[in-house]
């Protein structure tokens, strides 16, 4: 399938990608395009265009040459000797024109192999095409291809005894309270022996290759105990840094080396301490905006990063923004956001395990729950990149409140319609005076509220089509401007309706 001249014309001006490369080309097809196939193969697939160069000055290949280049660039990629092994095209090279110039797009499908091309690995590394040499670089392409987590790594001469099975006891009471809050219905933990736990719990598995049985990675980062975590994955560690004053170093700084688990717990006290924890409203009970944004990034390094890297996981703080960065076995590369993001989870063993004690929630929501949470805790959105190193960058503003943003637009509305409005009451009686507020949802809440004082958010959400999330800032704003009181708890009060101040 060929792509069209507009397309073309997009691509060219956004440049190189992880995905995208430019080759000058003026009649011969040099190394390098064959270094890009290479890393192509080996890491997501990509389109390779000739004719254009690495600023995207567009020079086009020589029209006699077209047929000669293509032909001699398919024969290269099935010689055996140039590529090991070949590189098989679902896509042949094809001419397009573009500006009157020739230009030949040649497209590379990922492959479940490692290819070589003249012996040597590459790998495409943002925009660059990387010779690969390390064996822990190797090997984290092995498990990228193989779509192999190594949480499922089983090591039989691992004993009770080197776990802390003790924990086991809180996690089962941790299960049960989270499932209670969601049905009536019991966690089945609550009856299970130890043994049959991690079991269910695939912390105790059989290894498919030898047949023995024994604890798996996951059950190390969970459940070990901190030399063993040490002995089996000794670059393990999580930094949390806080510098605002002190930006060249930091300060406070804590180096977390403990099972997954507790790493949590010290993560979370290191992200409440430092974190300014602003008022929020939502459904008409208080919630913390702070904990909840620390919660989904901490998860976040902690669930899906890949255990074996030697690169350092880090949570840092800063005075206008705070970033997490964990090792990854990414899929692709680039910005994530609601639109774009498709769930996957890189440790599925361990993400499981959080989400059955209640410290993460379904697969997918962390990135709604961040584009949500985080433009009413700073104002602006948060950035989360997906690559080898998975990068989430939260904007913090200390001076921003979300309620006082509301309020402001609020009355700013109001002002510019005040003398519709004062005209209107003027004509109503006197009694529907309050329901003249400048703004028709809140109007809609006000009406239903008199109508039942006893009405919920949830139905209010209803029967206005506003989303429950929004509800509940229109209600903040009534209450700012005195025009609603809540009496008694949220199950059972109700609203009673108050006169306009004049």
């Amino acid at each position: 399938m060929s792509i069209t001249s507009q397309e073309l014309k997009k691509i060219i001006t956004a440049g190189e990608t992880v995905k995208i490369e430019f080759k000058r080309c003026d009649g011969e097809i040099s190394q390098s395009v064959y270094e890009t196939v290479c890393s192509f193969s080996n890491r997501y697939g990509g389109d390779i265009f000739l004719g254009i160069d690495n600023k995207n000055k567009i020079y086009g290949v020589p029209e006699k040459a077209v047929n000669d280049i293509i032909n001699n660039f398919v024969t290269t990629i099935n010689n055996p000797k140039v590529f090991s092994p070949i590189v098989s095209l679902d896509f042949q090279p094809v001419e397009l024109k573009y500006e009157d110039k020739s230009i030949i797009h040649i497209r590379i499908s990922s492959s479940t192999e490692i290819h070589r091309y003249k012996k040597d690995i590459y790998d495409r590394i943002h925009e660059s095409d990387i010779r690969v040499t390390s064996t822990n670089q190797i090997r984290a392409m092995c498990y990228r291809k193989e779509k192999y987590s190594t949480e499922n790594i089983v090591y039989p001469h691992i004993k009770d005894s080197d776990l802390r099975l003790s924990m086991l006891k809180d996690i089962r009471q941790m299960a049960i309270n989270h499932k209670l809050l969601k049905s009536d219905e019991a966690h089945p933990w609550k009856k299970m022996t130890n043994a049959e736990l991690l079991r269910s719990a695939k912390l105790y598995v059989q290894d498919s290759e030898t047949g023995k049985w024994g604890y798996n990675l996951a059950a190390v980062m969970l459940l070990g105990k901190d030399d063993l975590i040490g002995s089996i994955v000794p670059p393990f560690r999580t930094d949390a840094i806080m510098r605002k004053v002190n930006v060249d170093r930091y300060d406070d700084r804590e180096m977390i080396i403990t099972n997954l688990i507790d790493s949590y717990d010290l993560l979370m006290r290191f992200a409440n301490k430092h974190l300014l924890d602003k008022f929020y409203l939502e459904d008409d009970r208080r919630v913390s905006l702070s904990t909840i944004i620390a919660r989904e990034i901490i998860a976040n390094i902690l669930i899906h990063r890949e255990l074996t890297s030697s690169i350092t996981a880090r949570f840092i703080i800063e005075k206008d923004k705070m970033f997490t960065e964990n090792a990854n076995r990414a899929d692709t590369s680039g910005k994530i956001t609601p639109r774009n993001f498709s769930p996957n989870s890189k440790n599925p063993i361990i993400a499981s395990f959080f989400r059955n004690i209640g410290l993460a929630d379904e697969l997918g929501s962390g990135v709604r729950n961040l584009y949500h949470y985080v433009k009413r805790y700073s104002g602006k959105p948060p950035k989360i990149v997906e690559d080898d190193v998975f990068r989430t960058i939260i904007p913090l503003d200390d001076e921003y409140s979300y309620d006082v943003e509301m309020k402001k637009a609020f009355d700013k509305a109001i002002d510019g319609r005040r003398s519709k409005h004062t005209q209107s009451a003027s004509k109503a009686p006197a009694e529907d005076n309050v329901c003249v507020v400048g703004d028709e949802v809140k109007t809609k809440i006000l009406e239903l509220m008199k109508q039942n004082p006893k009405i919920s958010a949830k139905t209010l959400a209803e029967k206005t089509g506003i989303a429950s999330r929004n509800i509940q800032n229109h209600i903040s704003a009534l209450k700012e401007m005195g025009l609603i009181k809540r009496i008694g708890k949220t199950s059972s009060g109700h609203w009673v309706i108050k006169q306009p101040k004049k």
